[in-house]
């Protein structure tokens, strides 16, 4: 690959699933895209499908720390190679749902609504499901929105165990659909028999941003992918970024594009925003409405453990079918609740990495136990936030809507009972774990109360966009990685049409 020139027409900060897509919506255009990314490629090795290396050792784990507000150090779960977080996501690939555009009362309170509808992202979202593969099924799930067309391939098939599983939640009259999901379980389980939730993939098998969205885009040579550079600071005069500071194998140079696309996750892109901060834009770049940091989201999620110590789980992936009947109520005054779903298969080495259980007993557990989530939405709050401060990144999160989740988790418990797995043991993802970080410069209307306007450009500055969970407005219940690639690839549609 050629040496990355130091201009380009297009800078994009972040090759995740944001980045990685508008870079692959734009790349037709023919306009010069330099795409910088801190990490490198992740080679194939034997850690890659290894479970003890990877939830017992990190090994994948950045060497970072942030802080919590108190000061405390926070070693956050966020991954730092090409493709970003995608590379070990679940590449469960779900819709927000038609509501979820609109504004949503909950059980402690109302969600604010999007600038834009549903039915303006639709077919962005068919767009993204064909450049992720996605495997699914529209039927059975009561709050699946209208698709325009079909997903490109049919579900993962279910292991005989989770068809069972399947049965006894219908037995109970429960709702139970396919989880779409961007993975080639025939090219997956070739290279060996694990779940993938948490496992990178080094083959292509598993749709993440650097296999599908990545790939597409260096196809055309108009497209440059830099790895190993880190930006440290965006330079802007008036309303204009005018430079990008970048450091690489301890070299600092400046870069410049008449477009910037920041697309570094929820915490890091609002964090360069604030870092950023000089004389015309003294709080931050594109924060004269003080929002970029604030509205920050994770949701809320309970992973468990259904126990049975009479029958086994035999199951290699376990994570495809999924549960939405309280979705859209379930409170006591018809409040949404939020999504159930499989985890991926949870074995011995794993439950003894997040449980710190001895071996033995982990490995028991695993195998006479189904793993399955609860996940609900987590409100915006503006004092729930992203600091920078004497040069690191503090998190002040403040979970919101727990009364919906436990509520969730409790229907979840009676169901698995019914199922018959009647020993549950559950509990909440750490501070530390991302769980679909998202908010922080959200998109809106109104530049009083947001970042960023409904095409992603900030509304401060004439050529700075933003391309990546930051921006969404709410965190929904489901997994919000399509979401971003519709997003990036209706953003991409609008800029490719702005350039003169």
């Amino acid at each position: 690959m050629q040496p990355a020139p130091n201009t380009a027409d297009i800078i994009i900060i972040g090759s995740g699933m944001g980045g990685a897509t508008l870079a692959a919506a734009l790349a037709p255009t023919g306009r010069r895209i330099l795409i910088l990314e801190r990490g490198e490629r992740l080679k194939d090795s034997p850690e890659a499908r290894d479970p003890a290396a990877i939830f017992q050792r990190g090994h994948f784990k950045p060497n970072e720390t942030w802080r919590d507000i108190s000061g405390a150090p926070l070693h956050p779960g966020n991954y730092a190679y090409v493709g970003g977080n995608t590379k070990f996501y679940g590449a469960v690939l779900l819709r927000y749902r038609a509501d979820d555009f609109a504004p949503l009362r909950h059980m402690e309170g109302t969600t604010p609504g999007w600038p834009i509808r549903y039915a303006d992202l639709e077919p962005w979202y068919s767009k993204a499901e064909t450049l992720y593969r996605v495997r699914g099924d529209v039927a059975n799930d009561p709050s699946e929105p209208p698709h325009s067309a079909p997903y490109p391939f049919p579900p993962v098939p279910d292991e005989p165990d989770i068809r069972r599983l399947r049965a006894a939640f219908h037995a109970q009259g429960l709702h139970v659909s396919a989880l779409p999901l961007g993975v080639d379980i025939d090219a997956w389980l070739k290279r060996a028999k694990t779940g993938w939730d948490a496992f990178p993939c080094t083959t292509g098998a598993k749709s993440d941003a650097e296999s599908c969205a990545l790939a597409e885009a260096l196809k055309h040579p108009n497209v440059t992918l830099q790895t190993s550079t880190k930006v440290t600071r965006l330079l802007s005069q008036g309303c204009k970024i005018t430079g990008v500071e970048v450091e690489r194998f301890g070299t600092r140079e400046t870069l410049s594009a008449p477009i910037v696309v920041l697309a570094a996750g929820a915490i890091l892109s609002s964090a360069l925003l604030l870092a950023s901060a000089n004389d015309d834009h003294p709080t931050g770049l594109a924060n004269t409405s003080d929002q970029v940091g604030r509205n920050f989201m994770n949701h809320n999620l309970t992973g468990m453990v259904a126990y049975n110590p009479f029958r086994r789980n035999r199951t290699v992936y376990e994570k495809t079918i999924q549960i939405n009947d309280f979705y859209l109520t379930g409170g006591p005054k018809g409040e949404p609740l939020g999504n159930i779903q499989m985890l991926g298969r949870i074995t011995g080495p794993i439950l003894a990495g997040e449980a710190g259980l001895p071996l033995w007993l982990a490995h028991h557990i695993a195998d006479h136990s189904i793993h399955i989530m609860a996940m609900s939405e987590d409100l915006p709050d503006p004092t729930s936030r992203v600091l920078w401060r004497n040069g690191e990144v503090v998190l002040d999160w403040k979970k919101t809507n727990t009364k919906a989740h436990d509520l969730l988790v409790k229907r979840l418990k009676q169901a698995m009972k019914m199922a018959g797995w009647p020993i549950t043991l559950s509990r909440g993802f750490p501070k530390s774990k991302p769980s679909h970080q998202c908010g922080t410069n959200r998109m809106g209307a109104d530049p009083a109360t947001s970042v960023v306007d409904p095409n992603l450009k900030a509304h401060d500055l004439d050529n700075l966009y933003i391309c990546d969970a930051s921006v969404l407005p709410t965190s929904a219940a489901v997994n919000p990685s399509l979401t971003i690639a519709a997003l990036a690839l209706r953003a991409g549609d609008h800029i490719a049409k702005a350039i003169p």
